[in-house]
């Protein structure tokens, strides 16, 4: 079993995400049950690091991140020296590529 960190962008992410389901959309048993099978999902990298998908295999940006769909979320992470990383967690209609990769991501459109 490897170790897990979770960034403080990817905390803040799943605290926006109970957030919104509880307060916005008014279903806290949702929210909960969401962070819970997100979380699940965390627990499946711990086991398996390698089972999310290399993203570099579906953009033309190569990077060493890989993605893990949780439902409607996508949480994006890293593996390196036994250790995954959660960088971020993100609805799946989010523009991830300018979240994670900033002005990469706008030359790569050109």
């Amino acid at each position: 079993m490897v170790n897990l960190k979770i960034s403080p962008k990817a905390q803040k992410d799943m605290l926006e995400i109970k957030e919104y389901i509880s307060e916005e959309l008014g279903n806290p048993t949702a929210a909960t049950n969401l962070l819970a099978k997100i979380t699940k999902r965390f627990r499946d990298l711990m086991e398996f690091p390698l089972i999310g998908v290399p993203l570099s295999s579906v953009i033309k940006i190569e990077t060493s991140y890989r993605y893990l769909v949780c439902g409607q979320y996508t949480a994006f992470y890293r593996y390196e020296n036994d250790t995954v990383y959660v960088d971020r967690v993100l609805y799946g209609r989010r523009d991830f590529m300018r979240i994670l990769f900033g002005d990469v991501a706008k030359e790569e459109d050109n």
